[in-house]
This record gives structure tokens, sequence and C-alpha cells, in this order.
């Protein structure tokens, strides 16, 4: 029986390349608002960290403001295609290392800037990770979250959460919105600006890069189908499976 960080690599190892050229993951408008949110900085971090960067497109973004980047991730095979697509694109300044996000192997204030997009819901104890990420801030620096949002509606979330976790065996939760809210204060961390996105996910596709064994890409469908109307209206649910939640985005910053 494995541990679930061996099961998240387990999952996203034979995966990493597929998470490169994801249009979900290389695009977006939430990646397009945190590149403008990070060139609005009055100060350039001099040293910045990408938690659980998957393909690295957001350290990629940060990697054109920040002086130095730490893409971190718990899957070699992950920051092996960051390592390879940085040097293809001449970001020397852009390093990476694998651990845990629970117990990160870094100083006390050591980061200008400390971000996640589309990790923290794979994160086994998520206020741990989120004590762990204020630790390594120094005061006055900034924080980002980017991630695919829970509903506030638990008849809606039930369905959602029973949904990625048969699409993807190693998803914990997403938060809802008042859930991230109330972590972020919960770090002492000033929200100074937050954003939404519908994210239409393409059923095909979205267990595709999963490689989601067909016995669960069967379940996720009659699950969907056997949906209540309440469910199916506020995730879009589409005739071929193809649905549509939401992506949340919060900026803020530890006080100095």
């Amino acid at each position: 029986m494995s541990t679930h960080l061996e099961a998240v690599n387990a999952r996203f190892d034979p995966r990493a390349q597929a998470y490169l050229s994801s249009s979900v993951h290389s695009a977006g408008p939430d990646l397009q608002c945190a590149r403008e949110l990070l060139s609005g900085l009055a100060t350039r971090p001099a040293l910045a960290l990408d938690l659980g960067t998957g393909a690295g497109h957001l350290a990629y973004a940060m990697a054109e403001v920040a002086g130095t980047v730490i893409a971190f991730d718990a899957s070699e095979s992950m920051l092996e295609v960051v390592a390879r697509t940085a040097s293809e694109r001449g970001l020397r300044h852009l390093k990476t290392q694998c651990g845990d996000v629970h117990s990160l192997p870094f100083a006390d204030s050591s980061f200008d800037l400390v971000a996640t997009r589309y990790s923290a819901h794979h994160w086994i104890d998520l206020e741990k990770a989120m004590a762990e990420l204020r630790r390594v801030l120094r005061p006055g620096g900034h924080v980002l979250v980017i991630d695919l949002e829970g509903q506030e509606q638990a008849l809606v979330d039930t369905h959602l959460q029973c949904i990625e976790l048969l699409r993807d065996t190693s998803h914990v939760r997403n938060r809802s919105r008042t859930q991230w809210r109330a972590l972020l204060q919960g770090i002492g961390v000033e929200c100074m600006h937050e954003q939404h996105w519908p994210t239409r996910l393409q059923f095909d596709t979205w267990v595709q890069r999963m490689r989601t064994p067909e016995t669960m890409v069967r379940a996720i469908r009659e699950l969907m189908q056997g949906a209540p109307l309440e469910v199916r209206e506020a995730l879009r649910v589409e005739p071929d499976g193809s649905f549509t939640p939401s992506t949340g985005l919060w900026w803020g910053r530890r006080p100095a």
C-alpha cells in the first residue's frame, strides 16, 4: 500500500509531457492575470518559489520578473520537463527542486514571492502546507494562489469531488472561495486581489491527460448522467460529458 505522496508521483510521473502541452495549464485568463499582477510589482522579487509546479507554466511566468525562481514539486519527471523547457527558453535563473510541500527544505523568510497553481487540491494537509508557505515567505512578501474551486453548495460539491477522484485517485479536495479566503486569513495574508473564471474541461482530453481507466471513465459518465438538475446546471454539464467548473485566483501579501 503506497502513501498519498507516492500515489501522486505514480499518477503524474508518466504524464508530465501531457501537462506541458495541456491548453488548460499552458494558457488561460488566470495565467494572463498572474503575469499582469507580477509585472505590476514595484520591486522585482529576488527569490520566488512555485509550489507544486507541475509542468512549470506558472514558474515560467514568474521567471519573467523574478531574479531567481525555484520550481518545486514532488514529481521528478515533472521537474525534468521543467528543467528541459527552461533550458530551451534560456531561463537559466529558473531552478528545480524536488520535495514535499508539507515540509519545505528552506529557511524562514527566504522568499519574496510564493505561488502555486492547480496543485493545492492534491495536498493531503492543506493547512500544514499553507503554514509552511507562510514560514518561508518574508514579511512584506507576496502570495499567489490559483486552483480549480470547490462548490459552496454541498450537493454540487459532493458530485464535483467524486468526479475528480474517479478521474484521478491522487485528488484530495478542491476548496471553495470561502475556504480559500479563510485559509489565507489564517496564515496572516492580506488578500489584495481575487478573481474567478469559468474553466471548461473537455471530457475526452480531461480523462486522457490522466489516462483514467475505462472503468472509471464509465463511472464518471454514469454519475454525470444521473446527477440532479441542480448539479448539471451548476457545472454546465454538456451531452458529451464536458463540464465547466471555475478557477479562482487570490493575490495577497504578508504584512511587513
